[in-house]
């Protein structure tokens, strides 16, 4: 049994604009799934370019801290179906419920699952550019999976100019809100170090209320990046004008961080570094010393 017969479709557990997720059942193995049913219709070509990419990426990839798509089939309605593991909640909904304990063992273990895909990703030749809590799935077992791959694209070709507005606004590297046309994996190592900001303080790191705000929280947090630290900032399209604010010194970081350790302060630096040639990579992260310490993940 394959495609559309192989599946029925129950509540609906979401939706977007152009997409409808529902709870289904793979009926060839009695298997719970989620269905993720693009629409067809208000796209002159057919399909979204998102779900296009989508697919691309999640079939190129198999790693136990990314989604798993199980299969694809497209209904009588030609729209395109997502069979996608369920995962029944996500990071966002974690850190916001103050009823669940976090302690500094969970931070750690979904830090370094994090870093595990991302890292896979980025060794494929795949960027993700939205990373974010909301789009880090958990199993029952609290086990971290990186989903939502529409705005990837491949890291293949240096030369080719990207769109500077990906990453949804508060987890956005410094040479995105610059206007930077040409960037890398870096982009989503600024993500990953944002979003272990958040992990320990429970609230977003750097919610800024608009582009330019976001901008100026940035570098308030983080020091205005200047041309000793970063050579050509200057010449990005959006950095004009800029009050000069100083890079945070390691005491300012513990008092923001009060309960993070030393090794813990040293990684959240390195992914947080503005110049992105300098940033650390997902590699150097997962060689962290914060991973083999105690308490151990």
């Amino acid at each position: 049994m394959s495609g559309i017969d192989n599946y029925t479709k129950s509540k609906k557990l979401g939706e977007g604009t152009y997409a409808v997720v529902y709870l289904g059942t793979q009926i060839s193995t009695n298997r719970e799934v989620a269905i993720k049913e693009i629409k067809t219709e208000g796209f002159k070509d057919g399909l979204d370019m998102s779900a296009i990419r989508e697919v691309k990426y999640l079939q190129e990839i198999k790693h136990p801290n990314v989604i798993e798509l199980i299969d694809v089939f497209s209904d009588s309605k030609q729209n395109l179906n997502l069979v996608l593991e369920v995962l029944p909640s996500d990071l966002e909904k974690i850190l916001r419920d103050k009823n669940i304990v976090i302690g500094g063992v969970d931070v750690k273990r979904w830090l370094l699952m994090l870093l595990r895909g991302v890292y896979h990703c980025h060794r494929n030749g795949i960027l993700h550019r939205d990373l974010k809590p909301n789009n880090l799935l958990m199993d029952r077992l609290g086990n971290l999976k990186i989903a939502d791959f529409g705005l990837a694209r491949c890291l293949s070709q240096p030369d080719e100019k990207l769109t500077s507005n990906v990453v949804t606004r508060w987890y956005r590297a410094p040479e995105l809100l610059f206007g930077a046309r040409h960037y890398t994996g870096a982009v989503d190592v600024w993500a990953v170090g944002t979003i272990f900001a958040e992990m320990m303080l429970r609230t977003p790191y750097l919610p800024g209320s608009d582009d330019a705000n976001q901008l100026v929280i940035t570098i308030q947090a983080l020091g205005t990046p200047t041309e000793e630290m970063w050579p050509g900032v200057s010449h990005l399209p959006l950095y004009n004008n800029l009050t000069i604010y100083p890079v945070p010194t390691r005491n300012e970081l513990r008092r923001r961080f009060a309960a993070a350790s030393d090794n813990a302060l040293t990684l959240l630096e390195g992914m947080m570094i503005l110049n992105p040639s300098k940033r650390w990579t997902c590699e150097q992260a997962l060689m962290s010393t914060y991973f083999v310490e105690e308490p151990t993940p």
